[in-house]
C-alpha cells in the first residue's frame, strides 16, 4: 500500500481531496498544523513544512510514496518555492507526485502565472519521479470575486470565452487519480467546466443565481493596469491580474475538455453550481 501525503489541506482543493479520501490519507503536510481538517474515520499524521523550507520538507515527506502537491500561493518567488519542494520530495524518496498545474501552462503562457506552473512541471519531469499533472482552468468559483463592491467586473477580456472549472471538480478529479495512481502515471489532464462563456454571460448568470447585480465592463490594457495600481506596485502581481483577462480575450482559456467527467464519472459543474452557497 502506498503512503499518501496531501499538501494544502487547509484550503478548498486540498481539504476537499483529503476529506474525499479519508482513511487513505496517511499524512497531511501544512504550514500551520492547527488548520488541519478533521477526516471522518481517519487520523493521519499532521506534519509541518512550508514550500521553500527544504529541511522541513524532506523530513515531512520521508516515507511517503504518493504525494498530492497543491500549487503554492502567488508570490514573487513561487517558482523557487515549488522547485525546492519538488527537489525535497525526490530527495525524500517520493515515487509519484500529482501536481495541480494550469491549463495552457507554457513558458510563454499569456496568463503569466501559467509560466510558473510550466516551470514546476519541468522540475517534476526532471526529478525522476512518476507524475500526473492536473492542468486546471481558471476557477469558476472565483468569478464573483472578480467584481467590485457594485458587482462590476472590469478587465481587458473583450468577448473572449473561458471554460472555468469548479474547485469541487478539481478535487473530485484529484481524488479519483489518487485512488488509482498507477493507472494515471505520466498522464496530463486538463480540467475545465462543461462550457466556455464570456464574462458578459457570466455576469448575467451570476446575477440570476446569486440575486444581486453583476456586469462586465471591458477595459484596455492601459486602463486595467492603471486601475489596479492603487492596490499594489508589484509588477509581477499587476501582470498576473491583468493577464487573467487577456488570456480570456485571446482564446487560450476557451477550450473545453472532457477530462473532468472522464475522471470523476459525473458531469463538470456549471457556473451556477460552482458559485451557489451550499444548502443549509
Amino acid at each position: 500500500m502506498s503512503v499518501l501525503a496531501v499538501t494544502g489541506s487547509s484550503g478548498a482543493v486540498g481539504g476537499a481531496v483529503a476529506r474525499a479520501l479519508g482513511s487513505a490519507v496517511d499524512r497531511l503536510v501544512l504550514r500551520d498544523p492547527a488548520k488541519a481538517p478533521a477526516l471522518a474515520g481517519a487520523s493521519p499524521a499532521v506534519v509541518t513544512a512550508a514550500y521553500g523550507d527544504h529541511v522541513a520538507s524532506v523530513a515531512a515527506l520521508t516515507g511517503v510514496d504518493l504525494l498530492f502537491m497543491v500549487s503554492g500561493a502567488e508570490a514573487p518567488d513561487r517558482r523557487a518555492q515549488h522547485r525546492d519542494f519538488i527537489a525535497a520530495a525526490a530527495e525524500a524518496g517520493v515515487q509519484h507526485i500529482v501536481y495541480t498545474s494550469f491549463s495552457g501552462a507554457a513558458p510563454d503562457a499569456v496568463f503569466t502565472l501559467g509560466r510558473d506552473h510550466f516551470d514546476a512541471e519541468q522540475a517534476i519531469r526532471d526529478s525522476g519521479m512518476t507524475f500526473t499533472l492536473l492542468r486546471d482552468q481558471l476557477y469558476s468559483d472565483f468569478f464573483p470575486l472578480l467584481a467590485d463592491d457594485e458587482g462590476v467586473i472590469r478587465g481587458p477580456a473583450g468577448s473572449g470565452r473561458v471554460a472555468g472549472v469548479a474547485r469541487a471538480d478539481v478535487a473530485d478529479a484529484a481524488a479519483a487519480v489518487l485512488r488509482d495512481s498507477a493507472a494515471h502515471a505520466g498522464a496530463v489532464y486538463t480540467l475545465t467546466g462543461p462550457e466556455a462563456i464570456t464574462l458578459t454571460e457570466a455576469a448575467a448568470r451570476m446575477s440570476a443565481a446569486l440575486g444581486r447585480p453583476f456586469s462586465f465592463v471591458d477595459q484596455t490594457e492601459d486602463e486595467a493596469y492603471a486601475s489596479r495600481r492603487v492596490f499594489t506596485t508589484e509588477q509581477w502581481q499587476l501582470d498576473a491580474w491583468v493577464s487573467t483577462y487577456t488570456a480570456i480575450r485571446d482564446g487560450t482559456a476557451s477550450a473545453v475538455s472532457a477530462d473532468v467527467p472522464r475522471l470523476t464519472g459525473h458531469p463538470a459543474r456549471m457556473l451556477e453550481q460552482a458559485i451557489r452557497p451550499p444548502a443549509a
